[in-house]
């Protein structure tokens, strides 16, 4: 039997949220959860121990494409699996590196068979199939692998996406049937998520997600909502997808979202979220705080004496102020990111808390117009 497995603890009987508990061999994940980014088996600024005990990070994503090309998933295998190699205890997802190919677009070609794609370190010549991505993740050793699909970008027209939509069904099917048959017979510690597509339209989408049931895999995945799409359109995609999903299977939402956008996404149904958002905007200056954005080069902090946010208890702003900040954001000091990032992800983990909370003692829809209420105000 798989060692993944999902709970639901608690629901929101005006909305589609729900809180839970994610079993992995790795340790049990609180649901609606949000997933740090560590691309290359890092998230950067941050140690481990930084993400472990400080901010209490209990899953994070690794991404199949970088680590396939550097430094190899075989060698990474030969030293112990993912964990072991980035020191790391608790639980893993790996996408299948889909997104990172097709974003390549000049550098690959796309066929029934897989993708051909040059590598962007050497311009060498690799191959992903539906196979090959699971076989590498296997080798990695996380708990969650991704299968290999296509993910357009936005806008396309209804008959390619629809002709992409199959091709990421046929490599679902064959994905998870060569998975099944690698883990036959074993106690195997890792689950499979396929993943739905169908670019911006509702029937493409319901015709993808009603066909990935038929898998009866562990989790499924909501893909393709991060590719320039007006956000309004990716809340539309999701709503078209939830309903047809098993209820008693976590749904993750791939590269999402803004702050105010995570209780959206778990209104709709979403227990798992992943973006590069916090740790990539905290280095280039924009902070995430309770009372909106932050941009830490403006001259109006130069001589700001407050904590960067007064309703944060993390380690950045309990110490340091908006001024000092600054100075290392203007002086290029590497101190900066680490300060940051260590602070826009807690302020994401905060907000999925606070979600949890919310759902678990039945005042979830109060939470969220007092959060769409905000967000009006902003704008």
């Amino acid at each position: 039997m798989p060692s993944t497995s999902f709970e639901i603890v608690a629901e929101c009987p005006h909305t589609r949220a729900r809180a839970g508990l994610l079993h992995t061999a790795h340790g049990t994940i609180e649901t609606p959860v949000f997933m740090p980014v560590g691309t290359q088996a890092t998230v950067k600024g941050l140690s481990q121990r930084d993400l472990d005990e400080d901010l209490g990070v209990r899953i994070l994503l690794a991404n199949t494409y970088h680590l396939y090309l550097r430094p190899g998933h075989e060698l990474i295998g030969r030293l112990g699996g993912l964990h072991r190699f980035m020191a790391w205890p608790h639980a893993i997802l790996t996408d299948s590196g889909g997104f990172q190919v097709f974003s390549l677009s000049g550098l690959r070609k796309i066929s029934d068979h897989g993708v051909v794609f040059q590598s962007h370190l050497d311009g060498s010549s690799h191959t992903f199939t539906p196979e090959s991505t699971v076989d590498v993740q296997i080798a990695l050793g996380s708990d969650i692998l991704m299968v290999l699909d296509e993910c357009p970008e936005f806008p396309v027209s209804h008959e390619y996406a629809r002709e992409s939509m199959h091709r990421t069904l046929r490599w679902a099917r064959q994905a998870n049937d060569y998975y099944r048959r690698q883990v036959a017979g074993r106690d195997h510690r890792q689950a499979l998520f396929p993943i739905v597509q169908g670019s911006m339209f509702p029937d493409l989408r319901k015709e993808c997600a009603s066909a990935l049931v038929d898998l009866d895999t562990e989790g499924y995945a909501v893909g393709g909502l991060s590719v320039g799409e007006p956000r309004p359109l990716s809340l539309e995609m999701v709503e078209a997808t939830e309903g047809i999903l098993p209820r008693t299977r976590p749904r993750y939402a791939m590269g999402v979202g803004m702050p105010a956008e995570l209780p959206e996404y778990v209104a709709r149904g979403i227990d798992m979220m992943d973006c590069v958002l916090p740790s990539r905007n905290a280095r280039n200056g924009c902070l995430f705080t309770s009372q909106g954005r932050v941009i830490i080069k403006h001259a109006r902090y130069k001589d700001d004496e407050r904590p960067l946010d007064e309703n944060c208890r993390c380690y950045t702003c309990l110490r340091y102020s908006r001024a000092y900040l600054r100075h290392l954001f203007q002086s290029g000091e590497i101190l900066y990111a680490a300060l940051a990032t260590r602070h826009n992800i807690r302020r994401y983990l905060d907000i999925m808390r606070e979600i949890r909370h919310a759902i678990i003692s039945e005042s979830f829809p109060e939470y969220l117009r007092c959060v769409r209420s905000a967000s009006t105000e902003s704008e």
